[in-house]
């Protein structure tokens, strides 16, 4: 039997069905699965992939509301959201946040935390927090309490299996739109190609010019003296940022290379829950911890991984997904910045209406309730399928 911290065990959503009628009772949950393909294979150091999937949720009240939430994530995603975790949420309250996070962690105890079921959970979480602030008629920023109307991005993209003209135009591209971060794959073929790596750097830094801000994520592709001896060569072409350099599972590789070099050595998109943050944070691996509330299952976790990081003295950066992160980083004091990444940004555009638009390196949230999306059904439509 689950039992609360407390010794009680949370009300089932069944049981609270049974109660007086709620307006703001979550009555059902749509889950949709839409698979989008690349415009052409794309790669980094350790992945080559052709399509990007999308969990699609959309809760509605017993008082008419409906809200609209997403994470990426493939048929499992979908399947376990749909047929493990609508359930557990519906009859409940859902202005109680708490409450419905809570009880779907717990419902997947036996089926495992991190993965999945975490990506499970994040994306009916971000629909339910965007369904709250419909009810409450906020945008979803004002209801979490901001301390900033608008956050810096940066430009990132720059797969391995671009050319170096194709790379050079899409960084240019950023830039002249007003964004002045940029970060780039590199550790090609598992890190095989330092040279390459090296020329391919070297020509976006010549392209940019000094005054732009130079990232590298090499998806963990190097080995640690290896990572080190490139992060050097980085370093001397003006490179800030280096993710995951080595595996974020190791730790002491990532404390070592922090220690050894100068740029910033960031990770912690892999992170499913606050043990994993707070591993790699008292490990004193990174500079500045990443995470991804499409994975560490939805917004309320990733800002208590804001807070973590906070805790140390750690700067915090989101990964991935800008629509969905846009929001909720206007809270944490301690953000640096969050991810204008090239896929989610196409895909966005492409299945939502109200996506954000870059001003001078930010984004501001829309005042609209919710999150400030709406669907493009038809274009939901032609990518959808079984979830």
């Amino acid at each position: 039997m689950a039992r609360a911290l407390a010794g009680r065990a949370l009300p089932s959503g069944r049981e609270l069905a049974r109660s007086p009628v709620n307006p703001y009772a979550i009555s059902r949950v749509e889950v949709t699965l839409c698979t989008v393909p690349t415009q052409k294979p794309e790669a980094d150091g350790t992945l080559t992939w052709s399509e990007t999937g999308v969990v699609i949720v959309e809760p509605r009240t017993a008082g008419g509301a409906q809200g609209l939430g997403y994470a990426w994530g493939d048929a499992a995603v979908a399947a376990v959201a749909a047929r493990r975790l609508a359930g557990v949420v519906e009859g409940r309250d859902v202005r109680d946040s708490s409450g419905w996070w809570e009880a779907m962690v717990r419902s997947i105890r036996n089926f495992g935390r991190p993965g999945i079921c975490s990506m499970a959970i994040a994306a009916l979480d971000i629909a339910l927090w965007d369904t709250k602030a419909r009810c409450l008629d906020q945008p979803l920023h004002r209801l979490l309490g901001p301390v900033r109307d608008r956050v810096p991005i940066y430009g990132s993209g720059g797969f391995t299996s671009l050319s170096v003209d194709e790379l050079v135009t899409q960084m240019t591209g950023w830039t002249a739109m007003g964004i002045p971060r940029l970060k780039m794959k590199v550790g090609k073929d598992f890190g095989a190609r330092e040279a390459e790596d090296l020329e391919r750097v070297r020509a976006v830094r010549d392209a940019v010019g000094p005054a732009v801000e130079l990232f590298v994520d090499a998806n963990g592709a190097y080995s640690r003296k290896q990572a080190r001896r490139v992060g050097e060569a980085f370093a001397d072409l003006g490179v800030s940022w280096f993710e995951e350099p080595v595996s974020s599972d190791d730790l002491i590789g990532l404390a070592q290379l922090r220690a050894a070099l100068p740029m910033d050595v960031t990770a912690g998109e892999y992170g499913y829950d606050l043990v994993y943050f707070r591993r790699m944070l008292e490990a004193e691996a990174v500079d500045v911890l990443q995470a991804d509330a499409a994975r560490c299952a939805g917004l309320g976790e990733w800002l208590r991984a804001a807070a973590c990081a906070a805790a140390f003295g750690i700067p915090f950066s989101s990964h991935c997904g800008p629509g969905l992160h846009a929001h909720a980083a206007t809270v944490p004091p301690n953000l640096r910045h969050i991810e204008w990444f090239a896929d989610h940004v196409r895909i966005e555009a492409m299945l939502f209406e109200g996506t954000l638009v870059p001003e001078a390196g930010c984004l501001r949230p829309a005042e609209a309730p919710g999150l400030g999306l709406s669907l493009r059904r038809d274009e939901v439509r032609r990518f959808a399928g079984p979830g």
